[in-house]
């Protein structure tokens, strides 16, 4: 190896990065945090969660109502009447109903997970609603002793100021000492004369 190789080796990793010197990754690209990472390839299929979530909630809706079970029930009764009644060319299930044991299955299999699913997203909204409803609360309890702490202080200070019921009480106390001081005061007068 060359010293000029050896000197373009060193100038790459300085334009790299003294991480990349560190690690010995020496042609490795400098890793931006500004920019998004470019998809990576899978072979597995991507989906929305969010979609796929009130989906199974529009499911898990539709097979809690009246409507489900009188549609399920009416399907069932059709399809034992068509394969017990109809000519047997026709029948396309005879008398022990396994492929409609198996479609029910099926049923079944898909729609408890659903369901589930379904009942998952709706405990995750009420954490939250009850989270918020929690945070409403302390707030309220804040400033609901906010303002009985202010009221306090407000009785306290009312009760130094004069208000106007103790003014009048007390300008008629003064009035009757005036009024029983005159007789006093003309007797005295009286007297003095």
């Amino acid at each position: 190896m060359g010293a000029e190789e050896r000197d373009g080796g060193r100038e790459r990793s300085r334009a790299n990065g003294a991480s990349a010197l560190r690690r010995g990754a020496v042609d490795r690209p400098r890793v931006r945090l500004d920019l998004p990472r470019a998809p990576r390839r899978t072979f597995l299929p991507e989906y929305d969660p969010e979609a796929f979530g009130r989906l199974s909630e529009k499911i898990a809706r539709f097979l809690g109502t009246g409507r489900f079970i009188v549609w399920m029930t009416v399907t069932i009764i059709l399809w034992v009447i068509w394969n017990t009644t109809v000519p047997s060319g026709l029948r396309f299930d005879t008398y022990p109903f396994i492929f409609l044991t198996l479609a029910l299955s099926l049923q079944a299999s898909y729609a408890a997970p659903l369901i589930l699913l379904a009942q998952n997203r709706q405990d995750d909204r009420d954490r939250v609603t009850h989270e918020q409803d929690r945070k409403q609360n302390e707030r309220s309890i804040a400033d609901t002793e906010y303002l009985t702490r202010e009221i306090a202080a407000l009785r306290l200070g009312l009760g130094e100021v004069a208000t106007r019921d103790w003014i009048r009480s007390e300008l008629q106390d003064m009035l009757r000492d005036l009024e029983l001081r005159q007789p006093a005061d003309a007797e005295s007068d009286e007297r003095d004369r």
